[in-house]
């Protein structure tokens, strides 16, 4: 099969500062504090960037959270100036906050192995005894963690020590918060409009020059969030039985399962093209679900080709 996907970009636009190249996203700057952010083909999965790309996966995150910025700009602002390819995002150069706005509304993923070993406090947020893997708590808690320098792992952090430790300030800080409710709300109110449940998720903000926090990078996508069916959640939960979940968390299970967690001496076992595709019909599937719209695949004949020749009519007006 071998389909196309793009794996790396090497644009040279007019008026380009400076280009940063992430695990999955490529994020050219260029003068007038315009930012263009191509979202690729690359798969991370517990930190690592596997060897084959996923068709259309990059175009269905772009698409995902675009959509989704558009969704809450009433309520949040953000970013966002256009989208002048699938696969692209053009907006406001901002200054990252340091940290990760990490919102739980249930107790899975990492809550749920910090709650198994024991601890009933995470980022200095208490939580209740007696609850079981995936129950939903009595309010969506935040639990933010600070942005790792490259390859380092993401750590909890509690808004106590973000604040001793002045990585962002009281009055900002306040703001992210009332944000990250404020989003998690609407995007609560989104997935269930879908039959869907918003388990987690994280947010991230900026500020732009001229002082303003909106929102950046990605939002309400499966690499950022969990989702769970609706249909059936009450039932899987009585019976304790694992919930039917959006995410990437099938391919961390594949790996899983195939002896790599992204530990030192583990290689990353070989992705056939018959399992590629599968991922990448698994995004479609998830694309459609989050957005409740038929996703139209864009030709990637030549995918670098069309997308710097997008980028450049863009900034030709």
């Amino acid at each position: 099969m071998g389909m196309n996907t793009l794996m790396s970009t090497d644009f040279n636009f007019p008026g380009q500062k400076s280009v940063y190249k992430g695990k999955v996203r490529e994020v050219y700057t260029l003068g007038n504090d315009v930012l263009v952010m191509v979202a690729t083909d690359r798969l991370s999965a517990f930190d690592v960037v596997m060897p084959k790309g996923i068709p259309y996966k990059g175009q269905i995150l772009n698409q995902i959270a675009t959509k989704m910025m558009k969704d809450t700009e009433d309520i949040v602002p953000n970013w966002l100036m256009a989208t002048p390819d699938p696969n692209v995002a053009v907006g406001k150069a901002c200054e990252p906050f340091k940290v990760e706005m990490v919102i739980r509304g249930y107790m899975s993923g990492h809550a749920a192995r910090e709650y198994k070993a024991g601890k009933r406090l995470l980022c200095g947020v208490p939580m209740p005894e007696g609850m079981q893997e995936n129950d939903k708590f009595p309010e969506p808690i935040i639990t933010p963690a600070t942005k790792a320098e490259k390859g380092d792992h993401d750590e909890d952090i509690s808004k106590e020590d973000i604040l001793k430790r002045g990585i962002v300030s009281k009055e900002d800080y306040e703001v992210l918060e009332k944000y990250t409710k404020a989003l998690f709300q609407r995007g609560t109110e989104i997935a269930a409009k879908r039959g869907l449940i918003l388990v987690d998720t994280k947010y991230e903000f900026g500020k732009t020059k001229d002082g303003e926090i909106v929102l950046i990078d990605e939002i309400h996508t499966p690499d950022s969030s969990r989702y769970f069916y609706a249909d059936g959640y009450q039932e899987r939960q009585e019976k304790g039985e694992a919930q039917k979940q959006l995410s990437k968390e099938f391919v961390r299970q594949w790996l899983i399962s195939n002896g790599f967690q992204g530990l030192e001496g583990q290689s990353v076992p070989e992705m056939s093209d018959e399992y590629i595709e599968s991922v990448s019909n698994r995004y479609i599937e998830l694309y459609e679900n989050i957005t409740g719209e038929q996703f139209v695949k864009s030709d990637i004949s030549n995918i670098n080709k069309r997308i710097e020749e997008k980028i450049l009519q863009y900034l030709d007006k």
